[in-house]
């Protein structure tokens, strides 16, 4: 803990070797003063000057997906955070598969397959916790793993 705030105590996201197999120097090696490379997408979201919602959520490289997901979710859709922390997760990360969660509806993966996807299902463990502020403030967290978000 550093002034209230659970710092990452995980090197994951710094290279595992200092170097590549060509004797090469990598970028994200550690190393004193650097930072760790990292996906991590903490979110803050205003309207004008006033905070509406907060959103977070751990699961790697996939984190900025699962944040985007869940707003969207709650701003354009009209979910509560509960409903968008529970949505199904689908994954493109310009790789061969684009990947759909177990849950994800059938005819989703089949209107993807007609557009030429391949589609993997595999589930994928977000922590999406979220906090919409109006006249009371509304908590939801990912259904996926263990705990939770309260509001009033």
């Amino acid at each position: 803990m550093a002034a209230g705030f659970l710092l990452n105590n995980q090197l994951t996201d710094f290279a595992f070797a200092p170097t590549d197999a060509a004797g090469r120097a990598r970028a994200n090696a550690p190393d004193a003063g650097k930072r760790p490379r990292s996906s991590m997408a903490p979110t803050l979201v205003y309207e004008g000057a006033r905070l509406v919602a907060l959103a977070g959520s751990p699961g790697g490289s996939r984190i900025p997906e699962y944040v985007a997901a869940a707003l969207l979710g709650m701003l354009d859709h009209g979910l509560d955070p509960a409903e968008a922390a529970a949505l199904f997760h689908l994954s493109q990360r310009n790789r061969a598969a684009t990947v759909l969660e177990p849950q994800a509806p059938d005819a989703l993966a089949e209107a993807l397959l007609a557009l030429g996807h391949t589609i993997e299902r595999a589930e994928m463990t977000s922590g999406l916790h979220l906090i919409q502020i109006g006249d009371a403030l509304v908590g939801g967290a990912d259904p996926r793993r263990e705990g939770i978000a309260l509001g009033d």
